[in-house]
């Protein structure tokens, strides 16, 4: 049984972190940072709650940290977590430059720890379903992908420090899952290009953005998300040479993990044929349409690989590198915003 200590229960720990820990055989969620409540505990009778990181370090029985704390903090509570000798998970975005992904991969491994990204989205239904379409090159040679999470979110944020620049915006908070979408899907692109806008006019973080990557092959990716949707576009339009798949709506796993404390239901990620995306494929010259049965999400899977890699059994199921080249990404995508050009990549500086 692994121990597991989570720093930080507000959205990202109480709905994402907990749950999912609690529902993964050979985790245990055993202590809690909360610096003035005792709402973790209230949810799951029998945990140790700490108030300060410190603290929860000290606990030599802990051999797994959880960081789900503001954006700006995750790289110094996580060094921390390392230099203590414990394992690391870190939300996204993992830091706020890939020079501090860098110094925290040199940490980790150097130490034989782990430090795991929480890219979770690979693990929604839509993007499983997207990656066997690909695999089985159902559409022929790629030519465009789409991929958006629309809000409809005209005021401030409810959770203040997500409107402060310092924490990077919306660009780093959903762009982190759409770029780390893509690289898993298509590998890192030839160029970038990107406009990053304040669109509500409010002097804070940014709050929309478009990020077009383009590839040697022919294939642009366009990823978006932005604050001022209340049409919202698809949650991802994928087009080949024999033809299209579209799917609306986003995963349902997030609204049903705000409402339990783990994981029961037998048919957990399943999605309704409402919900269904659109297979669309030229077969002898004519078009044919058809619902796709979705793969169903499971967030579970990449806590019961996080496990697997303290134990030593398995690779981590997102390696470190992997976000490390989404704040790459990123960062040329603010460079691109900024001189209204594409940026060249270059990934010859991938740490190792």
């Amino acid at each position: 049984m692994i121990r597991v200590g989570l720093v930080g229960f507000g959205l990202a720990g109480r709905v994402f972190h907990a749950p999912l820990i609690s529902s993964v055989e050979g985790l245990e969620l055993a202590a809690v940072v909360e610096r003035t409540t005792n709402k973790a505990a209230e949810r799951y009778p029998g945990i140790t709650t700490y108030r300060s990181v410190e603290e929860l370090l000290a606990d030599s029985s802990i051999k797994l940290v959880v960081v789900a704390t503001p954006n700006a903090t995750h790289y110094e509570v996580a060094m921390k977590a390392l230099e203590a000798a414990k394992n690391v998970v870190v939300d996204k975005p993992v830091a706020l430059t890939s020079a501090e992904i860098a110094e925290m991969m040199e940490l980790a491994g150097g130490l034989g720890l782990q430090c795991v990204p929480f890219h979770n989205r690979r693990w929604d239904s839509d993007f499983r379903t997207i990656h066997k379409l690909i695999d089985e090159h159902s559409l022929g040679q790629l030519v465009h992908f789409e991929s958006y999470f629309d809000r409809w979110r005209p005021g401030v944020s409810t959770r203040p420090w997500k409107d402060e620049p310092e924490q990077g915006g919306i660009l780093l908070d959903l762009g982190t899952h759409l770029v780390d979408e893509a690289l898993a899907l298509f590998g890192p692109p030839e160029s970038v290009g990107a406009e990053v806008l304040r669109e509500r006019g409010v002097d804070s973080a940014n709050d929309s953005f478009t990020v077009r990557m383009h590839y040697f092959t022919g294939l642009t990716v366009t990823l978006g998300a932005n604050c001022l949707s209340s049409l919202a576009r698809p949650r991802c339009h994928l087009r080949g040479t024999r033809g299209n798949y579209w799917k609306w709506g986003l995963d349902s796993q997030e609204e049903a993990l705000g409402k339990i404390t783990r994981i029961d239901d037998p048919h957990w990620g399943e999605e309704p044929p409402a919900k269904w995306g659109t297979l669309c494929v030229d077969v002898n010259g004519g078009m044919v349409s058809q619902p796709v049965t979705p793969i169903p999400g499971d967030y579970r899977l990449y806590y019961a690989g996080v496990r697997d890699a303290v134990l030593g059994a398995a690779p981590a199921p997102v390696e470190t590198v992997a976000a490390w080249r989404t704040a790459r990404l990123l960062e040329w995508a603010v460079e691109s915003a900024a001189q209204h050009r594409d940026i060249e990549c270059d990934w010859g500086s991938e740490p190792s």
